[in-house]
């Protein structure tokens, strides 16, 4: 099981308001009690911070806002000694535009004018003598062209914020300094690395304009199919892991708009490439065709579909990671559970599904307390970048400031990053000083401190089920069958190898629930609960409202 930390946000040793690497060592003693292999820690390098820290300006160095490296020395010392592995974030399709790499590409002269895409405009038909267009229609993910002119009249390339100029793969200098980059962090003790929008790296030759006219065009399709991604990883994995023969890593891809087909390519051993990636399907079967910011009543059978898909896409070859939590997601209590009346069914009922599924999975810290949304209510509340951005064009287009507003306190970034609550005291024990985002009024009674000799608490139950993950050898190889695929309020699937057979039940509903008749389901009434999430364990019968039940038949 690995564990993300968002260290802005998970504990502040000094006072200052912003989480930090002391913070993390100091609670390293939690991630242990809950049963955490390896730990994910968010970008704490050197970084003006326009994007938290996904702007990177100096890949060696620490963030002083974070500690220093003999801090981070220390935190790897501390986790070795606990059994746990640090991963670190990988952030190489882009770096800040304050980087001593972008700076000295800004001259053309400069040889590092090759390691960022620098690109003459389009002349503009419509504008004034020597007014350019960008120099094709692709579109940033944060909206907008994803081209920024320079002082200088040129063009760069920015997939993201415009102050997080894509990289140059294709340049060799550019892969043999990345490259370097990591095993000088493998050096440290370093375990290895979730790798950020990986599959971003390898653009398509001559940057053609994508479909969907003339001054934008959504270009991701086809730069995410760019085959010059398998070459990249491989050379990756020879001249930075294989260079290691006596360790072992973990390496996380972050791939946006990944096909199944190209998810089993990167992560099928033979290949040596990755070991899992990150996929945002099943996140993202709640948007509307405005995007994210467009929320939809969640339909239950396109979740689970969308999870069921991938379970068989990569059961032969490739590894799933299982995730509905992260730094870039509201929280899935939230967004879909009951937050009111059934809050500890609900987070105990999303966990329990989702590590029963085949996979490595992944915990967001605050998710094992059962962390809800922040009630944001203004703009002026939020810290990140693309909420920011989202309101602007939304506003800009005439939309009802309180329509915008409303979606964003839905589905807006911030939600997963306020801070940790350990306590009911002041900060919720996050920090002494002023947090950086508002804590919930909620960490009265939610939180860690509460929770923690709670043996029915949410807290409580992940440890169990993180524990069963370890013991249970059908939740690691066992088969997996979708039940049921249209039923509304009941998720029910069958893990099953050459020695046990596991039927899993949930019910995502306020209401009492039956269960089907049918062969799957004999049997069921006799069989043995390995772990339920009501306090009584679950008795025999109707499913009650957020039940979670694991029966061996």
């Amino acid at each position: 099981m690995v564990y993300q930390v968002y260290p802005r946000s998970f504990a502040d040793s000094d006072g200052d308001g912003i989480g930090d690497i002391p913070g993390i060592t100091s609670r390293l003693d939690h991630l242990a009690a809950l049963g955490v292999d390896a730990v994910w820690l968010s970008p704490v390098y050197v970084s003006p911070h326009v994007d938290n820290g996904y702007d990177i300006a100096d890949y060696q160095a620490i963030d002083p806002v974070f500690g220093t490296l003999e801090d981070l020395d220390a935190l790897i010392a501390a986790m070795h000694e606990r059994g746990m592995r640090l991963v670190m974030d990988l952030v190489v399709n882009h770096t800040s535009d304050e980087h001593p790499w972008f700076v000295a590409s800004r001259d053309p002269a400069n040889p590092k004018r090759s390691w960022y895409f620098w690109r003459p405009g389009r002349p503009d038909p419509d504008g004034g003598p020597g007014a350019t267009l960008p120099p094709n229609n692709w579109s940033s993910v944060f909206l907008g062209s994803a081209w920024e002119q320079d002082a200088g009249g040129s063009y760069y390339l920015h997939s993201f914020a415009a102050k997080q100029p894509d990289l140059n793969w294709g340049e060799p200098a550019v892969r043999e300094a990345i490259y370097s980059m990591m095993r000088w962090w493998l050096d440290r003790g370093v375990d290895g690395f979730r790798m950020d929008v990986i599959n971003l790296i390898s653009k398509p030759e001559g940057l053609p304009d994508a479909p969907g006219g003339p001054t934008a065009g959504n270009q991701l399709e086809m730069v995410v199919g760019d085959p010059g991604l398998h070459t990249y990883l491989a050379e990756m994995r020879r001249e930075v892991f294989d260079r290691y023969p006596d360790r072992t890593f973990l390496t996380v891809g972050e791939m946006l708009a990944v096909t199944p087909e190209q998810a089993v390519l990167v992560t099928d051993p033979e290949r040596r490439e990755l070991d899992m990636v990150f996929q945002f399907e099943h996140v993202d079967v709640d948007h509307g065709q405005l995007g994210k910011y467009d929320p939809q009543p969640l339909d239950l059978r396109d979740l689970k579909a969308s999870l069921a898909r991938w379970q068989v896409a990569l059961a032969e070859r490739g590894w799933n990671s299982l995730y509905f939590n992260n730094h870039d997601q509201p929280r899935a209590i939230s967004r879909w559970g009951d937050t009111s009346q059934y809050w500890r069914e609900s987070a105990t009922l999303l966990a329990g599904v989702l590590h029963m599924h085949r996979g490595t999975p992944f915990v967001y810290q605050g998710e094992e307390i059962g962390m809800t949304n922040y009630p944001f209510a203004r703009i002026e509340e939020y810290r990140d970048i693309e909420a920011a951005r989202a309101y602007e064009v939304a506003t800009a287009l005439g939309l009802p400031s309180e329509l915008i507003l409303g979606t964003m306190a839905k589905m807006s970034r911030d939600n997963a990053r306020t801070p940790m609550q350990w306590d009911g005291e002041a900060h919720a024990g996050f920090t002494t000083g002023q947090p950086w985002l508002p804590v919930h009024l909620n960490h009265l009674w939610l939180n860690v401190a509460d929770q923690v000799e709670d043996a029915d608490s949410v807290l409580s139950f992940y440890k169990r089920l993180i524990a069963l993950r370890k013991s249970e050898d059908v939740l690691t190889t066992g088969t997996f069958t979708l039940l049921e695929p249209d039923h509304k309020q009941l998720w029910a699937f069958l893990r099953a190898d050459e020695r046990d057979r596991l039927l899993v039940l949930a019910n995502f509903s306020d209401d009492e629930l039956g269960i089907p008749d049918g062969d799957a389901f004999t049997g069921l009434d006799g069989g043995r609960l390995l772990l339920g999430n009501y306090p009584d364990g679950g008795a025999p019968g109707p499913l009650r409202p957020w039940e979670f039940r694991a029966v061996y038949l």
